[in-house]
């Protein structure tokens, strides 16, 4: 059987007075990526910024129910440490405007104020911009600053920020949406790679990236989780009626 990172049990997610997330229950294995998909509106981006708790933030936004990482309520650990932990790359690249690549890469551990050496500094750098599959492009600019990259290799920047911090979780919202389709094939071809390190949760509308990069898929309608399972079943044999259609094109 395999083994959970993350769970949620019955997690409710509210704004204000709208009830946008209802009763979710899933479990995310290690080193899997799982793609959550539905129409708009229906709670995609809502569910994964509750799992670090980003959706607090919102003035009116309360969730209910359980989240676990690592059998650990994450209700119950410090917001700082839990971002560490289970880290987030948004739908358009956003490196910070006035910090140098090298920099960009570095701002968990000054948001954290953990003190580092030069030579700590060096490496995790390195280490971050070769897992994000930039080091080659950057090596030789990395005290330029990150908006002056293209919007792939800006992306690819936010991921190596993210995973700078060896989180467990990585993510993902819509993180191709606003690259052109070579970029985007970068990103797929990255996140594929990088599943052999982190467990990665990936927003996204488009079905054929799903199906390519991930190995469980979710539907969700109307803040409800209508199914759950391996990519290839959800795509060829889906069990609700409401994920056939939606994969068949009749609503969007």
């Amino acid at each position: 059987m395999e083994s959970s990172v993350l769970v949620t049990k019955d997690l409710n997610a509210w704004y204000g007075e709208n009830h946008v997330l209802h009763d979710i229950s899933m479990s995310f294995p290690h080193n899997h990526v799982i793609a959550v998909m539905g129409p708009s509106g229906c709670g995609k981006s809502t569910f994964i910024r509750c799992l670090n708790r980003i959706h607090e933030l919102t003035p009116g936004a309360r969730t209910e129910g359980t989240v676990l990482l690592d059998n650990q309520n994450i209700y119950s650990m410090a917001a700082i440490k839990l971002r560490r932990k289970v880290g987030m790359v948004f739908q358009k690249p956003n490196p910070f405007p006035t910090m140098s690549i090298y920099d960009n890469v570095l701002a968990g551990y000054k948001l954290n104020n953990i003190k580092l050496d030069s030579q700590e500094r060096d490496q995790i750098v390195h280490d971050a911009l070769i897992g994000a599959g930039l080091w080659k492009e950057v090596k030789d600019s990395l005290h330029q600053k990150g908006t002056f990259l293209s919007g792939g290799q800006q992306q690819r920047l936010c991921i190596a920020r993210t995973i700078a911090m060896r989180p467990e979780v990585l993510l993902l919202d819509e993180p191709t949406s606003a690259l052109d389709p070579i970029s985007a094939g970068k990103i797929e071809d990255l996140i594929v790679e990088l599943k052999k390190q982190y467990t990665i949760i990936v927003v996204t509308h488009n079905m054929q990236q799903a199906a390519r990069v991930s190995d469980k898929t979710a539907f969700f309608y109307l803040g409800e989780l209508t199914e759950y399972g391996k990519t290839d079943k959800i795509f060829t044999d889906p069990e609700n009626s409401k994920t056939q259609s939606y994969i068949t094109g009749r609503f969007s």
